[in-house]
């Protein structure tokens, strides 16, 4: 009888179910921190996952599985069985999440990005960013790329690994942290100006250019980062009156770099700001087709404007046309 109870016991935990969920792509399930086994069997029979849970808590019970079934979001699908779904648990094999952070994004606005993804509160990002940056500017600190993530969410785990990653990259690029302090703002600069990955080492040239023979940068992204800065708020478009408007940031009214950087820079931005194109370019301008012109003399510069307004006149009035004539 003895042996006879064991077959059965192996016969049915590893019976192999087929979990389907709605369309055929399974079931999540969420075990929360401290959730007892009684509950955990509960919610994996409710979904369909396993098919007993009497039985589920009595192998856990046996084989001391219960204490060590991990929290988080878990994924079950295709063929498995009791013993599978158990194991898979008990090693903490849980789902993956992944959340794409854009280049150029302020700080703020990359917590608040990283809140409303992960459905928390924004003021626990800002305590755990001013946890590890409590004394330091954070702008321009995080590393703008595609992060992996698990449930229950860890804010601190996250920023560390934005941090962490950007850090990494600039001690590859520069050997103090003064220079890689530099290459930040720099950096975001170039992201604000251009993204298109083989313009960045020319603006990055413009640039330092411009910083050697003692001209003004004359950006706008500054100027716009000044105003969000004072005001709180920017309205998407900057007059000539903002460009002759002091604030530390503005490099028309101001000679050198901004005193923080703007954005959060990407790797490529990055990369060019510690290695600018062998170009003499001092001057861009959009060309009309999503880049930009460069030129090295101010009369090259002249003829580029020039080009652009024509093409926006043109832009415009094809605009018009298509909206008042159809």
């Amino acid at each position: 009888m003895v042996c006879l109870a064991f077959a059965w016991l192996w016969y049915e935990t590893h019976k192999a179910y087929d979990v389907q969920g709605v369309n055929g792509q399974g079931f999540d399930v969420q075990i929360a921190k401290g959730d007892p086994t009684l509950r955990i069997a509960e919610n994996l029979w409710y979904v369909g996952v396993i098919d007993s849970p009497l039985l589920f808590r009595f192998v856990a019970r046996v084989t001391g599985s219960g204490p060590k079934m991990r929290a988080g979001w878990y994924h079950f699908e295709g063929k498995m069985s009791l013993w599978q779904v158990m194991d898979k648990v008990r090693r903490g094999d849980v789902k993956q999440f992944y959340l794409t952070v854009p280049e150029g994004l302020k700080t703020f606005d990359v917590l608040s990005l990283l809140a409303q993804e992960t459905k928390t509160n924004i003021n626990d990002w800002q305590a755990a960013l001013k946890r590890f940056l409590p004394d330091q500017e954070t702008e321009g600190r995080l590393l703008p790329e595609t992060y992996q993530y698990i449930h229950p969410i860890d804010p601190r785990r996250i920023l560390r690994t934005m941090i962490n990653t950007q850090d990494k990259l600039l001690f590859q690029l520069a050997e103090t942290p003064e220079e890689r302090a530099r290459l930040r703002i720099i950096a975001s600069v170039i992201e604000k100006e251009t993204s298109q990955d083989d313009e960045r080492p020319l603006v990055s040239a413009a640039i330092y250019n411009r910083l050697r023979l003692k001209m003004p940068l004359q950006m706008d992204p500054t100027v716009i980062y000044g105003i969000w800065k004072r005001d709180g708020v920017f309205s998407g478009n900057i007059h000539r009156k903002d460009l002759k408007t002091d604030t530390p940031w503005n490099t028309y009214t101001r000679r050198g770099l901004p005193p923080t950087p703007i954005c959060n820079p990407g790797a490529a931005s990055l990369r060019a700001a510690a290695k600018p194109a062998d170009v003499s370019y001092v001057y861009f301008v959009a060309d009309g087709t999503g880049g930009h012109a460069f030129a090295s003399t101010l009369a090259e510069h002249q003829a580029n404007v020039r080009k652009w307004v024509r093409l926006e006149r043109k832009s415009n009035i094809k605009k018009h046309v298509e909206k008042n004539f159809k």
